[in-house]
């Protein structure tokens, strides 16, 4: 059985294994292996490629490894944490900048279509030279539901970082505007967000992280320290 064909029956949703699908689709979004990678495509990305999850640095980071431990995500996670739990990892962006910078980062995703482009992801990052070179092991995937995952943990990272799905208040650009509403449209708002909180309270050894919008309420009351950005904050809250 293909590659192709075994994804598609796991998840139930059409692989298209050809560089220019068919532009006349029923299903909202599909998966297609394009340009080297799996892609979430639906009727209004088709012509500009589809969505994947990037494994390269984004703008402005060092292409360096460990990437500086300078920018706010870094600051909130601990100069001293080694290991991180993302628990709502989405497009794995954070995650990924996380590794770079050096931390032991395992990732949790509820969504099996997203798990499927993240783990492809995955493997692209483990085909990079500056990962085979320093015989790095790229971050761990869990599928599942986070609060369950994390109630069962049997040892306790030092940080557990939570970028719940808050409702949209700021008009964003058309690209993050894209990706975020096609994981809202895939995920819904985190509404069970107090319930993750208390789960990754009582399954962390030292933090949780929350990355959350500026207008949004804490998650977990008020928080130890803050890191604040000009359109969002990270709220770190310390046992």
């Amino acid at each position: 059985m293909s590659a192709s064909r075994a994804l598609a029956e796991r998840l139930g949703w059409p692989i298209w294994a050809l560089q220019n699908p068919p532009t006349e689709v029923p299903q909202t979004f599909f998966l297609c292996y394009r340009d080297g990678c799996l892609k979430l495509l639906d009727k209004q990305t088709l012509k500009k490629g589809g969505l994947a999850v990037d494994v390269d640095p984004r703008p402005g980071e060092q292409h360096s490894y460990p990437a500086p431990k300078k920018d706010l995500l870094a600051q909130a996670i601990g100069k001293k944490t080694k290991s991180v739990i993302d628990a709502t990892t989405g497009w794995a962006q954070d995650s990924l900048a996380l590794f770079r910078m050096g931390y032991e980062v395992s990732c949790i995703e509820r969504s099996p279509v997203m798990a499927e482009l993240i783990a492809d992801g995955f493997q692209r990052l483990a085909q990079k030279d500056w990962v085979l070179n320093r015989q790095l092991q790229t971050p761990k995937l869990m599928l599942g539901n986070a609060i369950e995952l994390l109630a069962g943990l049997s040892d306790k990272p030092d940080c557990i970082y939570l970028d719940p799905m808050f409702p949209a208040k700021r008009k964003q650009t058309a690209a993050t505007r894209k990706s975020m509403a096609i994981l809202r449209d895939i995920l819904g708002d985190d509404l069970d967000r107090a319930d993750l909180f208390e789960a990754a309270w009582q399954a962390t050894g030292k933090r949780v992280v929350v990355k959350s919008p500026d207008y949004a309420e804490p998650l977990g009351g008020k928080p130890s320290e803050t890191y604040q950005g000009k359109l969002l904050r990270y709220d770190v809250y310390l046992k």
